[in-house]
């Protein structure tokens, strides 16, 4: 099948938020194409790695166990961002991501029954039966079967204005270069984190060091050109989706099983033996989010998390082994911090900790005094070897710059430019949300809400002319 010369909507990213507004607009009769950058076995862009997306909802489902108001949803946004968040929209996000369950299996995908236990995620997240490649998997037939045209290896490399607005994009496919012109554009295509060059200009020289945890095809091209062509944006270049992951992982799309969520349960330090932050803040899946920056700003944008054989239970190991020894000098000398220094560290927190009642499932009240940083929860003394450390280094899943838009995921221009037929959905406008901060699974759930309503709005922008 060739690129067609035209066609009503023009989605541009193959991940969950594209998919949700191809298969929208497909439904609302619209004739829609799909690009997607990669190659079909790692299509999906960072979805082919998720497991869950985050859902209010007013009462136990089959997904989902008690209840998860609207309030309790904009309340744990509104504590990760600092309050740098849009109301308005979150608010429109928090509603519609109870009906995007449903809307969701009506697309085929399957989710697992309520979780107990893990990362006390059963109430607030709801898993995909199979991962992120199952739900991709779903999405991409029913898209396929209601006659959305998809072209792998396909790249969007630049975007064309007039002053109606959009008219067509140039694409790259298969070593041939193309135009194909839509009434309407659905930006979809992400972050900018795979972007090296990019990543340098915001991070310097500290960016060497991160590892993207994702696809290595979002490399910002569509952010690039619609900020060429007077975009709004949202948001701190510098703000991203930064979790803590095993330094031994690969430079690109090491995906979930990298990540480490043995920090709340250890004490972490840098490259001079140091602690540097609370560990026990909060619950880990409203805290993870935070350990990429935190590294990113040590020595060498590198850390290392401790613990002794008493919680080595309590957390998903990585895939990685840990590395471990009867005595916190040998433990330090294997990975080649200063024995002495990190034993220090190790002594002050152990006189600092105040007995309570541990609990990994709640905020205990395990927790140190007379210690900065402090660990307000889950403070146990490190007394019991073996102890075990795991190497850290910043894994970044997206970046938060992005595209400005409204309730109907119309894209804003500045000054007197303009395109009411742009719309965005995903990585790339998450900022409006996502001012900084993260809840485990809110990427899915704003990918999912502003891919359906991108959808509605291109296809309705068409049937409007």
């Amino acid at each position: 099948m060739n690129v067609p010369a035209t066609t009503d909507v023009l989605v541009v990213g193959g991940g969950n938020a594209g998919l949700c507004a191809a298969i929208t607009a497909a439904r609302a009769g619209a004739d829609v194409v799909l690009l997607e950058h990669a190659p079909h076995f790692m299509r999906g862009g960072n979805t082919r790695h998720t497991r869950n997306l985050r859902a209010m909802h007013p009462g136990p489902t089959a997904t989902l166990s008690d209840s998860y108001c609207e309030e309790e949803f904009w309340t744990d946004l509104l504590r990760v961002t600092g309050g740098k968040i849009n109301e308005e929209l979150a608010r429109l996000t928090i509603r519609e991501s109870y009906p995007l369950l449903g809307w969701l299996q009506e697309q085929g995908v399957r989710f697992q029954p309520a979780l107990s236990g893990t990362l006390s995620l059963g109430r607030t997240n709801a898993f995909f039966l199979g991962g992120g490649k199952a739900l991709l998997n779903a999405q991409y037939r029913t898209a396929d079967k209601l006659g959305v045209k998809i072209f792998y290896d396909t790249e969007a490399r630049d975007l064309n204005f007039n002053t109606g607005g959009f008219q067509s994009a140039v694409v790259v496919n298969r070593g041939y270069t193309f135009e194909i012109k839509a009434r309407a554009l659905v930006v979809a295509s992400g972050g900018f984190q795979a972007n090296t060059g990019w990543m340098r200009e915001v991070w310097g020289s500290a960016a060497d060091n991160f590892l993207i945890r994702g696809t290595p095809y979002n490399t910002g091209t569509m952010l690039r050109c619609l900020m060429g062509q007077g975009v709004q944006t949202v948001s701190d270049p510098t703000q991203c989706h930064a979790v803590a992951i095993d330094a031994r992982g690969p430079k690109f799309d090491g995906g979930i099983v990298t990540r480490l969520d043995c920090v709340c349960f250890s004490l972490v330090v840098n490259t001079q033996g140091k602690r540097f932050y609370d560990e026990g803040e909060d619950f880990w899946p409203k805290r993870y989010a935070i350990w990429g920056r935190l590294i990113a700003g040590q020595p060498e944008q590198i850390a290392y998390a401790v613990i002794d054989a008493k919680v080595a239970e309590n957390f998903m190991p990585s895939v990685f082994p840990s590395i471990s020894a009867d005595s916190i000098e040998a433990l330090a000398e294997k990975v080649g911090l200063d024995g002495a220094a990190l034993a220090a560290t190790v002594e002050a927190f152990n006189a600092a900790v105040v007995a309570g009642n541990y609990n990994p499932d709640v905020l205990d009240d395990c927790h140190t005094e007379g210690l900065l940083p402090p660990k307000s929860h889950w403070a146990l003394k490190l007394d019991k070897p073996p102890y075990a450390i795991y190497p850290l280094k910043p894994g970044i899943t997206f970046t938060y710059l992005g595209v400005k838009v409204d309730g109907k995921a119309r894209v804003h221009f500045s000054g007197s430019q303009g395109a009411d037929n742009v719309y965005a959905a995903g990585e790339v406008m998450a900022g409006n949300i996502l001012g900084q901060g993260y809840c485990a699974g809110t990427g899915m759930t704003i990918g999912g809400v502003f891919g359906r309503l991108a959808g509605a709005s291109a296809a309705a922008h068409r049937s409007s002319l």
